[in-house]
């Protein structure tokens, strides 16, 4: 036998009457009239073709029939007082998984730290982390959260800053002992470059009112931010390195910056979503957690 959203209704109604004991407690207990309550109870018993309440002036007691069909209506009322309180519990005390992409270099250096404490926070909360330097498409494969250097033009997704990050020009000690340290922006061109595929070629570099543009050119290219910097180290080039990744490597001495006194455009990090997502408490306080943790870990210029 099929069952209406009608009977659905009434099925509840029948269990809120046998709980309130009488149809004026739970016409107040759902909001209705008691003509709509005993409406209700008439009708479920017309479809079903069989009594279920034993109605006298000031008592009402349940059929055999009724007894056992109780049994069944309180259990679809407790299912939906459960799901409305699941729903009530995703606000306060959030559950559930993110799906996180973001680059693996930035990943394994920032994010995953910053979610290991994101965890210790809100462990209820799970996490599903993919690191890959190439851009997917998070609408797909059921991204929550993709962390890139720009808000990029995918169709319906929307952006929010997570920080700005500054960059150094570094080379290892072993490549200037083969070329000369520039000393001004048009050195650079005679020099070689491992390239990151994944960025433009084209360098910019700022002093003052005056800008300077240097095409990139080198026999190492990879699409892998934390190989570009292996292959700095390895004395194989320059290469425009995140502040982050470049200056412990500066302070152990396997990196030098040059050119120090020009400045080059920072990388804004954006968190990319799907529309909507932030009606998600678990991805708002995902996105604010980062935000202060960028601040926080001193990764954030602005």
């Amino acid at each position: 036998m099929d069952i209406s959203f009608d009977q659905l209704k009434s099925m509840v109604v029948f269990a809120q009457v046998i709980e309130q004991g009488t149809l004026t407690g739970a016409a107040k207990r759902i909001g209705l009239s008691r003509a709509v309550v005993s409406y209700h109870i008439k009708k479920l018993e017309a479809h079903l073709g069989i009594k279920l309440i034993n109605r006298s002036t000031r008592t009402l007691s349940l059929t055999e029939a009724g007894s056992e069909y109780y049994q069944h209506c309180r259990s679809i009322a407790e299912s939906a007082s459960a799901a409305n309180q699941q729903i009530e519990n995703l606000k306060h005390d959030p559950v559930g998984t993110l799906k996180i992409t973001c680059p693996v270099n930035v990943g394994l250096q920032t994010i995953v730290p910053a979610l290991n404490e994101f965890r210790k926070i809100y462990p209820k909360i799970e996490l599903d982390l993919l690191l890959t330097d190439e851009v997917i498409n998070i609408m797909k494969e059921g991204i929550d959260l993709a962390i890139r250097g720009a808000p990029l033009p995918d169709s319906g997704l929307q952006a929010t800053k997570l920080s700005t990050l500054s960059t150094c020009l570094c080379a290892a000690p072993s490549y200037f002992e083969r070329n000369l340290i520039p000393k001004h922006p048009t050195d650079l061109i005679n020099h070689q470059w491992v390239i990151y595929k994944l960025t433009s070629t084209t360098l910019e570099l700022f002093k003052g009112s005056r800008s300077f543009s240097i095409e990139m050119k080198g026999t190492i290219k990879t699409n892998n931010a934390a190989a570009r910097t292996a292959f700095v180290e390895g004395g194989h080039g320059l290469a425009r390195i995140p502040s982050y990744d470049a200056i412990p490597k500066i302070q152990q001495g396997t990196l030098v910056s040059v050119l120090d006194d020009y400045s080059m455009n920072d990388i804004n990090v954006y968190g990319v979503f799907p529309p909507g997502s932030t009606d998600s408490k678990k991805l708002r306080l995902l996105l604010d957690y980062l935000k202060g943790y960028f601040v926080k870990s001193a990764l954030v210029i602005t």
